[in-house]
């Protein structure tokens, strides 16, 4: 996957402008609030539609304008390909390959990407909410099916709380509870294999990553924690069963609390450094080392599934960190297109070989 060009058009801050980076890494330097997370953002709205810092597409559109319009072309699944997403009137317009798609969930598995931003760290930082939104947004970009899956689990479980909420009042709708457990059952037991299998892959290939930011003086790990008791390597049947009769154990507290208390919807992601858990010893800059040692594994399991390489965008990634790991991430991903961002001058003068652009007051310049 190549980014070939990106243009702009009242899109934030951003001058209207056609941006053509190279297919190795390229550094996009300058000041703070100038307009290099835009860049990145505009890049990442082709894997789905969707922001990495607002549900709001209004706050995309330039300030006093009407509307914005970002245009891509890219290099993808062996053959030259164009994508263009319209902002205006309350809704998205989507286009790819010069064809209008319904929706811009269409623009999965054609653009993908993996993103690294500061407020990534609260994987780490903060509860599990967190750690779930991160797993489920990566299988949820592998396949539209994985979004299905999510979507409809979702909805059985806010129909189930909701029932849960009338029993309260009208025991005699108890008797309904098995019809959606069942439905509860089957598509959280698909959700919690489809994230047993991704959370396997991503430890094994975040170990490497991390050995090599760290230049070998740390291990990270990763580790599925299911409020089921269900293993990494249970199969389907066996998630199935542990789930259904977890539900069936938990049903009169289910009913006296009015919501549903186990599932993967309570289930966590461990992330451990040398085995110890990284939120509770990990300093500063280790937890920033072993979350983007995830969104490097991330890339390296959409690449295994895909079948291509992911471009990987990096916003603010190399502040606190030394200059070894600096070096690692400017100078050895080999294989994927790379965009960085960063403020000091130090930090784009360790790159041996890419491409710059400066970011000021909106205007992009090689």
């Amino acid at each position: 996957m190549k980014v070939r060009k990106i243009a702009f058009k009242n899109f934030r801050n951003l001058c209207d402008a056609e941006v053509s980076p190279c297919e190795g890494v390229n550094v996009i330097f300058g000041d703070n609030a100038q307009g290099k997370t835009n860049m990145i953002e505009a890049l990442w709205f082709f894997c789905g539609g969707h922001s990495f810092r607002t549900a709001k597409d209004s706050e995309v559109i330039r300030w006093g304008e009407s509307g914005a319009q970002i245009e891509l072309a890219f290099y993808g699944q062996e053959r030259e390909q164009t994508a263009s997403i319209r902002f205006g009137s309350g809704k998205k317009t989507v286009s790819i390959n010069g064809v209008e798609k319904p929706s811009a969930s269409s623009l999965i598995e054609k653009f993908c990407a993996v993103v690294f931003s500061p407020e990534h760290l609260n994987l780490i930082k903060r509860g599990p909410a967190e750690r779930r939104r991160f797993i489920d947004s990566a299988i949820c970009r592998e396949k539209l099916k994985n979004a299905v899956i999510l979507s409809k689990y979702n909805r059985m479980l806010q129909q189930r709380n909701s029932l849960l909420k009338d029993i309260g009042r009208r025991p005699a709708l108890e008797d309904t509870l098995d019809i959606w457990d069942s439905q509860l059952v089957h598509y959280g037991a698909a959700l919690i294999k489809k994230r047993l299998d991704y959370a396997r892959l991503l430890s094994q290939s975040a170990e490497g990553y991390h050995s090599g930011i760290s230049d070998g003086a740390e291990r990270l790990a990763v580790r599925y924690i299911s409020t089921e008791g269900i293993g990494e390597d249970d199969d389907p049947e066996a998630i199935r069963a542990a789930f259904a009769e977890k539900c069936r154990q938990s049903r009169r507290a289910d009913i006296a609390a009015g919501v549903t208390l186990c599932g993967p919807h309570r289930d966590d992601i461990e992330i451990l450094i040398n085995g110890k858990n990284a939120r509770a010893f990990a300093s500063q800059g280790q937890q920033r080392s072993a979350v983007l040692s995830l969104k490097l594994a991330e890339a390296a399991v959409l690449r295994d599934r895909m079948g291509e390489e992911p471009v990987i965008l990096l916003d603010d990634v190399l502040s606190e960190l030394d200059g070894g790991r600096q070096d690692y991430l400017l100078n050895k991903l080999g294989g994927s297109q790379v965009f960085i961002t960063c403020c000091e001058r130090s930090n784009k003068e360790q790159l041996r070989e890419g491409k710059f652009f400066t970011v000021s007051n909106g205007v992009i310049s090689e």
